[in-house]
């Protein structure tokens, strides 16, 4: 039987996202009623800035008092997508005192404190649901919480940030430089005024976090990823990754070890083959490729940020929370049981592409060779090229290392800074996906 009160509802938060999700409640009430079982209604709206115009919503839903709306004592679910940690964290933490189940965006906070968020969202038995944070639009969180969660999970890779995607695909497709293609991305609205968190690879971290705790079981925080921006990364890059056969993308790879006694989170960019489907992943898209023991390979792709998308992954939250909101049931909460340690960057296993600026002269490559199997380091193959500038007579030398340690591979880039025939270092990327 149809529910005829209706299930109240508190936005925190109304910027691009927040007023897209008011609008989809307003436009879809009719449909959001059928899949529910009960009609859903905006009860509040808390802003920071009460005089600016909101089309759609009714100015008396609008409030200053975020505390006051979540403590009025007849709301249901909060919708949070104010973002950073305060005062997101509290607020969140008022809802489930005050009975309210949760709805979030907010993948820093969840990187950041999910374990706590999740510990008291179970004792007041109540939901935290977050498809938002991770991967926009793109069904994930959820698929690998429930659809996955009979499955072992061992690997996964994604493209998790948008900015970053259009910037590199950018420099690909029509040769750019890194300045060029920011400066594109800014001007299309891609990039934010200050891109930092994008592209120094804070904001991939973050959903590392959170997909690695999804995959693994285990609690795995910010501070556990390894970080690697993508602004050293030039044309020449390109240009050698396109005679590898690659192209080159910001990556968050996520891995259970061999063993299986712990896991390894890291976002940086690297070369993939174009031959993995993640190298067709093009402009501001997102794609994440899971690797399950029994599934097999799977890809999630769509567009993974923008008001209307992740207001889609919001609705469909709501709608899941509504929904065991009236069967007085709540869905999965944090699984940690494996309790996995992360290791540390220089534990994980990849390859190496290297390019060395070297003395042009008879035995070079010899030293190179040499320092590499010092530090127990195979080398796949060798590229060298002779050139003149005005300093005298140089080469280029690029270097792809079979697999290794990765803190066996630094070390030897660390050694190959102080050989005397090693003019510099021009650049060093990981190879993946092969």
């Amino acid at each position: 039987m149809m529910r005829t009160r209706p299930l109240k509802v508190a936005l925190l938060g109304c910027g691009v996202v927040g007023s897209e999700v008011a609008r989809i409640m307003t436009t879809h009430a009719d449909d959001l009623t059928a899949r529910i079982g009960a009609p859903v209604e905006l009860a509040g709206v808390a802003v920071r800035r009460p005089s600016k115009v909101r089309e759609g919503i009714d100015p008396a839903l609008i409030t200053t008092d975020a505390t006051a709306l979540l403590k009025r004592g007849d709301i249901d679910i909060a919708i949070e997508v104010i973002g950073g940690i305060e005062p997101a964290r509290t607020l969140i933490t008022t809802a489930f005192e005050n009975g309210i189940s949760v709805v979030s965006a907010n993948k820093a906070l969840l990187a950041q404190d999910g374990a706590a968020l999740h510990a008291a969202a179970g004792a007041a038995g109540l939901d935290l649901y977050y498809e938002a944070a991770v991967a926009g639009a793109i069904p994930l969180v959820r698929p690998m919480r429930e659809s996955l969660a009979g499955d072992k999970i061992n690997r996964v890779m994604g493209i998790v940030n948008g900015t970053t995607n259009f910037i590199l695909d950018k420099m690909d497709s029509t040769g750019a430089g890194y300045q060029e293609a920011l400066d594109e991305a800014t001007a299309l609205g891609y990039a934010e005024a200050d891109p930092t968190a994008d592209v120094e690879g804070y904001d991939a971290a973050a959903k590392a976090a959170i997909l690695a705790g999804i995959a693994f079981h285990t609690r795995v925080r910010l501070d556990d990823v390894y970080r690697e921006g993508m602004t050293e990364v030039s044309a020449a890059d390109f240009a050698s990754a396109k005679r590898m056969g690659c192209t080159i993308k910001l990556l968050a790879i996520l891995e259970r070890a061999a063993d299986g006694e712990s896991v390894t989170a890291r976002v940086h960019p690297a070369m993939i083959p174009l031959t993995h489907p993640l190298s067709s992943v093009r402009e501001a898209y997102n794609a994440v490729f899971v690797e399950a023991e029994a599934a097999g390979r799977l890809m999630f792709y769509g567009p993974g940020a923008g008001g209307s998308p992740t207001a889609s992954a919001v609705l469909g939250d709501l709608v899941a929370v509504c929904r065991n909101k009236l069967a007085q049931a709540t869905g999965p909460g944090e699984s940690a049981y494996t309790q996995l340690p992360v290791s540390p960057m220089g534990d994980v296993v990849t390859r190496y592409h290297i390019s060395l600026d070297v003395a042009d002269k008879p035995g070079v490559l010899a030293q190179v060779a040499t320092t590499f199997a010092e530090h127990g380091v195979s080398i796949d193959t060798v590229r060298q090229q002779g050139r003149q500038d005005g300093s005298g007579k140089e080469a280029s030398l690029v270097v792809v290392t079979h697999r290794a340690p990765d803190a066996a591979l630094s070390g030897t880039v660390e050694a190959l800074r102080k050989l005397d025939t090693v003019r510099g270092v021009a650049s060093i990327m990981r190879v993946e996906g092969e």
